[in-house]
């Protein structure tokens, strides 16, 4: 008998066709692409907002008031971002249990055919440009929701975000007026706007659950109810996680459908049923035409502030994904 060979297993080694490196390389570009594109805005934006940062100092983030001619400590981010984040939350909030509820009803209950319609209409949603929603709330929606504003500052105002000041609750003879234009329209129409979004990608990730988990489910007796929330809500816990993250990121950008409802107020406005709020975007939409050289530094700095805050809820929610078991998958 022959003695065994003292070497080891061959290494395996792949040779790619022409195809396979042509989509390589284009795949790696178009990321490289993007990345360079991020940094190029970003650099732009801190380029751009040098000159007023460098004058405001740590005050940008302090400050309520915005008035950039006046020098340091006159104008700041501490109010239209604070009304960001605000506008932002109400969305997500009001959002995400459309979008769960959707995206379970089509991934799980819709019939074959009306599935298929369902995801044609809310991809098509996804699609409207935001002006047609902006101009929607302000002209129908805010109006015919001052009632409830009105009943919610009557019965919940033990809440503090549903608290206001300057009214008085008990005079029938109030203007609708005083409860439109405020942070929890603007919210509400954001909300529209997101829930699309937010109900894709849950949807997506719903349809990625094992099938044998599921059958699995059924063979132990488990009804469709219990198999979603044995198997489909915990394999899309992460879609639901990034889903609602990304949705956030893309409330916190948006622009001309927040300028045409919201009532700008240049300081910290915490109470979402009256008049007048402030956020980012809608800000450098109302400033950028008559402002000058260094306004424009400054309306450059609150976008860069913006910015960084829009990537790091990006960032977050991609890690959340990426860290689940959908995500994983993928």
């Amino acid at each position: 008998m022959s003695a065994p060979s003292a070497e080891g297993p061959r290494p395996l080694t792949v040779n790619p066709g022409l195809a396979d490196r042509l989509f390589l390389a284009w795949a790696r570009g178009s990321g490289t692409l993007v990345l360079l594109v991020m940094l190029a805005v970003g650099g732009y934006l801190a380029v751009r907002s040098a000159d007023a940062l460098g004058t405001a100092g740590w005050s940008f983030l302090t400050t309520e008031n915005w008035n950039p001619d006046g020098g340091r400590g006159q104008f700041g981010v501490a109010a239209v971002l604070t009304g960001t984040v605000l506008i932002g939350g109400i969305a997500v909030v009001l959002a995400m249990p459309l979008a769960l509820g959707c995206a379970l009803y089509i991934s799980e209950y819709a019939p074959r055919r009306l599935k298929r319609l369902l995801v044609g209409l809310v991809d098509l949603m996804a699609a409207v440009p935001s002006v047609v929603y902006g101009v929607w709330g302000f002209v129908l929606l805010q109006y015919e929701l001052a009632g409830v504003a009105r009943w919610l500052a009557t019965y919940a105002g033990w809440f503090p975000p549903f608290r206001t000041t300057g009214i008085d609750l008990d005079n029938p003879l109030n203007p609708p007026v005083i409860y439109t234009a405020s942070s929890l329209m603007a919210g509400i129409v954001v909300a529209f706007m997101i829930t699309p979004i937010m109900c894709s990608i849950m949807r997506e990730v719903f349809d990625q659950a094992p099938a044998g988990e599921r059958e699995g489910a059924y063979a132990l007796g488990s009804t469709r109810w219990g198999m979603v929330r044995s198997v489909v809500l915990p394999f899309g816990r992460g879609g639901i996680i990034g889903g609602t993250m990304l949705g956030l990121g893309r409330a916190l950008g948006e622009t001309i459908s927040v300028y045409l409802i919201l009532s700008m107020q240049f300081e910290i406005q915490p109470h979402v049923l009256q008049t007048g709020g402030s956020a980012v975007a809608p800000m450098i939409a109302l400033r950028y035409g008559d402002s000058s050289p260094f306004a424009i530094s400054a309306l450059m700095a609150a976008g860069l502030t913006l910015f960084l805050l829009t990537l790091a809820v990006n960032f977050a929610a991609a890690a959340v994904v990426a860290r689940s078991r959908s995500g994983a998958s993928s």
